[in-house]
């Protein structure tokens, strides 16, 4: 049952307003979105749910079920992304944010990375004027206008390329992205890894979207307004990478336990605006101080920022990640002080 996955690709084709689709067959787009990207396991969904996801698709169950599918991992570097929500190779990822809570940045330091690592990248320019897409264009090799003008130079790239390509949102709502997947796929190009935001931030007032994803990154506006970076919330974050036999169990286990920590240490951060540290329950002081240093380490500085922060920007490789959130979760990191595991790479020894 772990190896089971749903067709994302083939729902993405056939269903393109899933949220509308969902909602009419009595359905709630939370949690099928919470199968397309393996946060709730295909094994575990009610069989009415995979039968009326079947019905929309207008396909069998065996084409709705894929068996023994491998997702296969492309490890960026950056710490919550590579442990909390991994970006799955050749699938669509969303982000969700309002504009200020970083995803620009985040992106552009993407595909800086992705362009060093020997990717194609390519942006579907947005209508109108986005001063903010500035910062990233150093880093993206083509600009296209249109989706005919993407398609082309996808086809001209061939089956040889990796691509990383973004779009906006704007190009979803009209279904062209998935026509253009579509298309790309009846040609036999499977190896473009697609990036969809949403420049105006109406993204984070629905329920689903973007349709179906492989990975989801949502952005969190507390982090964001303490300035922790990337703002990516550990949480509801996830990824079709973290289901079943795709996943390390090395990094299963520290993931689901760091989860668990920030999970008590965000209530019990509630408790401490209101009443001051004082307030927490004796018992509960480890967890609090623990999750803040987890969350102190998980920011991290982006090479593209150099010029704003001053600070190096580094890549952490995700042994790296998992060794450190272990020690902060066993306690060997209780005698630092959260300053000094903020805006760090790899933890020292």
């Amino acid at each position: 049952m772990d190896n089971l996955k749903l067709n994302v690709s083939l729902l993405r084709q056939r269903v393109p307003n899933l949220t509308s689709a969902a909602k009419s067959v009595g359905l709630r787009p939370a949690t099928v979105s919470n199968l397309c990207t393996g946060k709730i396991p295909v094994g575990r969904a009610e069989v009415r749910t995979i039968a009326a996801l079947a019905s929309l698709a207008k396909c069998s169950l065996d084409e709705l079920i894929l068996r023994g599918e491998s997702v296969e991992m492309i490890e960026t570097g950056i710490k919550p992304l590579d442990l909390f929500a991994p970006l799955a190779k050749g699938g669509t990822v969303g982000l969700v944010a309002r504009p200020g809570m970083g995803q620009l940045v985040l992106l552009g330091e993407l595909f800086h990375r992705f362009k060093q690592d020997g990717y194609a990248t390519i942006l579907l320019k947005p209508n109108g004027e986005y001063p903010e897409l500035k910062d990233m264009l150093d880093d993206v090799q083509h600009v296209t206008h249109s989706i005919d003008d993407t398609y082309n130079l996808i086809m001209e790239m061939g089956t040889g390329a990796e691509i990383m390509f973004a779009a906006d949102r704007e190009h979803v709502l009209t279904g062209e992205i998935y026509e253009l997947q579509e298309r790309l796929q009846q040609e036999g190009i499977h190896n473009v890894t697609t990036f969809l935001v949403d420049l105006k931030g109406a993204v984070v007032d629905d329920d689903m979207p973007y349709g179906p994803l492989e990975t989801l990154w949502v952005f969190d506006a507390d982090l964001a307004a303490r300035h922790k970076f990337p703002a990516v919330h550990p949480l509801h974050s996830t990824s079709s990478v973290l289901e079943g036999s795709h996943l390390d169990q090395l990094h299963h286990i520290v993931q689901q336990r760091a989860q668990k920590l920030l999970r008590r240490y965000r209530e019990l951060r509630s408790l401490v605006n209101v009443r001051g540290v004082q307030g927490i329950p004796a018992a509960e002081l480890t967890a609090y101080e623990r999750g803040e240093r987890l969350e102190a380490y998980l920011t991290q500085p982006f090479v593209i920022a150099e010029p704003y922060t001053g600070i190096k920007g580094v890549r952490v490789a995700l042994h790296d990640t998992l060794n450190d959130v272990q020690a902060i979760l066993n306690g060997s990191m209780d005698h630092q002080a959260v300053e000094s595991l903020t805006w760090i790479g790899q933890l020292q020894a």
